[in-house]
C-alpha cells in the first residue's frame, strides 16, 4: 500500500496518513511512502495493492488523541510527536517508513515507552540531533552577499548560498527573518529556497550554484575584521574542525585564510611572547574602609591588633561569602614576621577549624617550608579572602574561585595585616592573591618565580597555589612540587638577615 506525501517536509499529511493505516490496521512492512515529485518508477504495479487518497490538511487544532481501544485516535507521548517533527527534515529517504514503525510499535509495545536502549528509537533520536546539528551549522554559517535591485535602487538585496545536508531550510527560515528583519535577503541552496522581503517568508524549488553572487566589498571587510581577531595562541585546528566542518569551507569567505594563519600561528605566538609587559588598564582600587560604610560617615578607626581584625572579620557582611561560612578565617603567624604567605581562600577544613593552611593544600605547603628550614610557627600565612566560599552538591561544598569584586571586599583586612605584621616580603600563592596584592592581574605561570613591587614599596614573590599541584596527574606531581620548592627557596635570604632579595 502507497501513502503519498505532498513534500519532503510534509509532516502534517504523514501524521494523516499513519492515522488511516492504523485505523486500517496496517503493518509497517505492508506501507510504501512516496514523496509527490519523486521518482515513481518502483512503486509497486500490484493493483491488488490500494493507494491511499492524498493525505488531507489537518484541522489548525486537531482534537487530542484518545484512549481506549479505538485505533484510529492512538495515544503515543508528546516527545515522539516532537521527534517526528525533527526526524522528518532528515535526508534518509525512509525517514517516513521508521518513524511508522515506531509508531506501530508504540502502539502494540506498551513498553517500548520504558526503553532508553531501543535501537529503532536510539536511530531516530540520532536522526534528530544530526537535524539539530545542521540548523546549527546554517544559522552560523550563512553568508550573505550584498547584490544591486534594479528596480529598488535605494533597497539592496542580500543573497546568500548554503548547502544543508537536510531539508532544514524552511525550519530555519523563520530564524533568518528574526534576525534580519529590516533587511530584504534570499538564501539559495540545492533542495529549497527562501526569500524575505521584509514582510513575509516566500519559498521555492532548489537553485543552482552558479546562481549565487559573487564576492562584494562587504566580503573583503568581513575578512579583514576575521584576520585581525585571530589568536595564534589560542589555535587548535581539530577543535575548529569539529565546529566548522571542512565540507562548509568551500562556501565560507574566512576559510581560505585558515590555512595561511594557521602556518603562521607559531611565528607570531613567538612574536607576541617576547612583546614587553604592558601597563593594565585596569586596576583594583585598592579599600581604605569597609565598603558597607555609609556615605558621608566618619572613616572607622583602623583595628589596632590582629585579634581585632579576627573580630572584625567575624562580623564581616561586605560580600554574600560572610554569611554562608562557618566563620571566618584570618592570618596566623608572629608579629614582625619577617616573610607572609598569602593564599588564595580558606577551604573547607580551615573553615571548620578557624585556622589557615589546615588542609591537603596547607599540609603540603607545610611539607615545602620544613624542607627549605622555614619553620611554620616564625611565618606568617593568610588569605586574600577570608572566609570560604562553596556551592553544595548534595551534602557536599565545593571550593568555588571568590569574583574579583568579592577579593576586592576583602582587600582592606588582608592590608591591615600586613600594616599590623610588617613583613618583610610577601608569597603570594595563586592568581587570587597576586592580583590582590599587585592591584592587578598577574600571570602566575609566566611571572611565578619572580620578585615584583607593590605601590607601597614591598616586594611580593609569585608562585602556584599547593592546591595546583595537588589537582596535577601523578606522573606531573613531582617535578612541580620541585619547581614549587624552587620558587619557595628565592625567599629563604629574607628569613635569616634583613638583605634584599
Amino acid at each position: 500500500m502507497h501513502a503519498p506525501l505532498a513534500s519532503e517536509t510534509d509532516l502534517a499529511g504523514f501524521r494523516v496518513a499513519a492515522r488511516q493505516l492504523l485505523a486500517q490496521q496496517v503493518p509497517p512492512d505492508r506501507v510504501r511512502w512516496h514523496v509527490a515529485g519523486a521518482d515513481a518508477s518502483d512503486l509497486l504495479n500490484d493493483a491488488s495493492e490500494r493507494l491511499l487518497p492524498a493525505a488531507p490538511a489537518p484541522a489548525p487544532t486537531p482534537a487530542p488523541a484518545s484512549t481506549g481501544s479505538d485505533p484510529a485516535a492512538p495515544t503515543v507521548p508528546a516527545s515522539f510527536v516532537h521527534l517526528c517533527a525533527e526526524v522528518v527534515l532528515h535526508s534518509d529517504p525512509e525517514r517516513f517508513a521508521r518513524m511508522y514503525v515506531l509508531l506501530w510499535r508504540l502502539v502494540h509495545e506498551p513498553g517500548l515507552r520504558c526503553d532508553p536502549i531501543d535501537a529503532d528509537m536510539l536511530q531516530a533520536q540520532h536522526m534528530a540531533q544530526a537535524v539539530r546539528r545542521d540548523m546549527h551549522k546554517m544559522k552560523a554559517f550563512v553568508r550573505f552577499r550584498q547584490v544591486a535591485d534594479a528596480q529598488r535602487p535605494g533597497d539592496p538585496l542580500h543573497v546568500a548560498w548554503f548547502e544543508p545536508a537536510h531539508h532544514i531550510v524552511e525550519a530555519v527560515a523563520p530564524w533568518f527573518a528574526r534576525r534580519f528583519t529590516q533587511m530584504r535577503w534570499a538564501i539559495l541552496s540545492p533542495r529549497r529556497c527562501v526569500a524575505w522581503d521584509g514582510a513575509q517568508l516566500t519559498f521555492g524549488p532548489g537553485a543552482s550554484r552558479t546562481d549565487a553572487p559573487g564576492a562584494d566589498a562587504g566580503e573583503a571587510l568581513w575578512l579583514t575584521y576575521y584576520q585581525s581577531i585571530f589568536n595564534p595562541a589560542r589555535l587548535k585546528l581539530k577543535m575548529m574542525q569539529k565546529e566548522m566542518p571542512r565540507k562548509y569551507w568551500h562556501n565560507l569567505p574566512e576559510a581560505r585564510l585558515i590555512a595561511p594563519l594557521a602556518a603562521q600561528a607559531n611565528v607570531r605566538s613567538e612574536a607576541m611572547v617576547l612583546q614587553p609587559a604592558g601597563v593594565p588598564a585596569r586596576r583594583i582600587v585598592r579599600a581604605v574602609m569597609p565598603l558597607a560604610q555609609a556615605a558621608g560617615s566618619a572613616p572607622p578607626a583602623r583595628p589596632a591588633s590582629l585579634a581585632h581584625v579576627h573580630e572584625a572579620t567575624m562580623r564581616c557582611r561586605e560580600c554574600p561569602i560572610g554569611a554562608q561560612a562557618t566563620q571566618a578565617v584570618s592570618g596566623q603567624g608572629p608579629h614582625r614576621a619577617r616573610l607572609m604567605f598569602v593564599g588564595e581562600q580558606p577551604g573547607e577544613r580551615e573553615d571548620l577549624q578557624g585556622q589557615p593552611f589546615v588542609g591537603p593544600a596547607g599540609q603540603l605547603l607545610d611539607r615545602a617550608l620544613a624542607q627549605l628550614g622555614l619553620p611554620r610557627g616564625q611565618v606568617f600565612v593568610t588569605n586574600a579572602v577570608k572566609h570560604f566560599k562553596f556551592e553544595l552538591r548534595g551534602k557536599r561544598r565545593i571550593h568555588k574561585t571568590p569574583t574579583q569584586r568579592e577579593a576586592a571586599a576583602c582587600l582592606h583586612w588582608l592590608e591591615d595585616e600586613i600594616r599590623l605584621v610588617q613583613p618583610a616580603a610577601l608569597v603570594a600563592l595563586g592568581a587570587t592573591a597576586a592580583r590582590a596584592l599587585m592591584g592587578r592581574a598577574v600571570a602566575v605561570t609566566a611571572e611565578r618565580g619572580e620578585w615584583l613591587v607593590r605601590e607601597d614599596g614591598l616586594q611580593v614573590l609569585v608562585t602556584l597555589h599547593p592546591s595546583a599541584l595537588l589537582r596535577m596527574p601523578d606522573e606531573e606531581k613531582a617535578p612541580a612540587y620541585a619547581a614549587f620548592v624552587d620558587d619557595l627557596s628565592k625567599a629563604r635570604a629574607l628569613f635569616e638577615a634583613d638583605v634584599a632579595p
